[in-house]
């Protein structure tokens, strides 16, 4: 065994789970708590806007394992950028607990680095009872064939030839070399919507961009082996200073290219309407993410919606509950310079 591993095993293992935006990972970490075989979680969410939506589907998925007490969200801002005010105080209050958890899983936003957030476990704070047992990269497969994320010089060519507004050096694209570069593992996600040939090439291109040794599993609909996904026994904060970044030579990460706003609404009549809304809203408005939940007339069951893209997933995930106020709530996140009002007219619109 090599010397991190043995180091390894006498701390608390934690797993950094990032990905773009969309690319699953909230499915990916339910899958794992159903199939914990008993195994004590607790979670780290943090989440970017004003509200926790993945938070409070994972708190309510009723999985014994992981109770609402295991589960802390961080929506003060990017975990990256609030290591300091949130995340390290969180972990310390983890780790002082009577039976701390057996395993920490950190589920990043969408726009987070995860390099300056691996980098925290080297804190005296934490170094001597916690190591980083891999960092989980998660690749939206169908995504990327779409060329939504596409990096290579000939797509932003293209990009620049059909709009002279598009920025050259892309945050989006810096965003998701840094997530790859950081990576110990890439889960391909949605690899149930791209055909073999395709799924091939795009494996290919990524596995020209991250750095030696990385392993790469083709998941769907987020179910993957725990033995594959945990255990990893990287020791990421020892060798954290080897993975490249965008951002190495910055003294902050500047999330201004971003922003994001929350949509309240009443009951909906008519989910089709709502769907087909939500979809022309985004291509519309360029939005690059939409979640949240919403109350249904007539249904007793909470539905929620995550959309990205073209593509838009929605469930119906619990029971509404005795008392509790039936509304619709969404988290809307784009670019810098959303319109925000005609977003909210369109939804409104579509709520009926």
């Amino acid at each position: 065994m090599t010397q991190t591993g043995k180091l390894s095993a006498r701390k608390i293992p934690a797993t950094v789970i990032t990905g773009f935006l969309g690319a699953g990972k909230t499915t990916l970490i339910r899958n794992l708590l159903e199939n914990s075989s008993g195994r004590r979680y607790a979670l780290i969410i943090n989440e970017f806007g004003d509200v926790g939506v993945d938070g409070k589907i994972l708190k309510e998925c009723g999985v014994e394992s992981c109770g609402e007490d295991d589960i802390v969200e961080l929506a003060n801002g990017c975990i990256c950028c609030t290591v300091a005010d949130d995340f390290l105080p969180t972990m310390a209050k983890l780790l002082d607990r009577d039976v701390p958890p057996d395993h920490i899983i950190i589920e990043t936003s969408g726009l987070a680095l995860p390099k300056p957030l691996v980098k925290a476990f080297n804190w005296p704070e934490v170094r001597t009872r916690v190591t980083v047992d891999g960092v989980v990269t998660l690749i939206d497969v169908d995504a990327v064939s779409q060329g939504r994320f596409a990096m290579d010089e000939d797509a932003v060519a293209q990009q620049r030839a059909d709009d002279a507004s598009v920025d050259h050096d892309n945050p989006l694209e810096e965003l998701f070399e840094d997530q790859l570069q950081c990576a110990d593992l890439v889960l391909l996600t949605k690899t149930d919507l791209v055909t073999g040939a395709r799924l091939d090439e795009i494996e290919v291109d990524l596995k020209g961009r991250v750095r030696d040794g990385v392993r790469f599993v083709r998941i769907a609909h987020g179910a993957v082996d725990t033995g594959v996904l945990l255990g990893v026994n990287a020791g990421a904060e020892d060798s954290i200073d080897a993975r490249w970044s965008h951002h190495d030579t910055e003294a902050d990460h500047d999330h201004d290219d971003f922003e994001s706003f929350v949509f309240k609404g009443p009951e909906l009549r008519n989910v089709d309407a709502l769907i087909a809304g939500i979809k022309q809203t985004m291509k519309l408005h360029d939005i690059l993410r939409l979640k949240g939940f919403a109350a249904v007339a007539g249904k007793p069951m909470r539905l929620v919606i995550q959309a990205v893209g073209p593509r838009i997933e929605h469930y119906f995930d619990r029971a509404w509950t005795a008392g509790e106020t039936r509304y619709t709530q969404l988290v809307v996140i784009g670019e810098k310079g959303l319109a925000q009002t005609a977003i909210a007219d369109e939804l409104t619109a579509a709520i009926g």
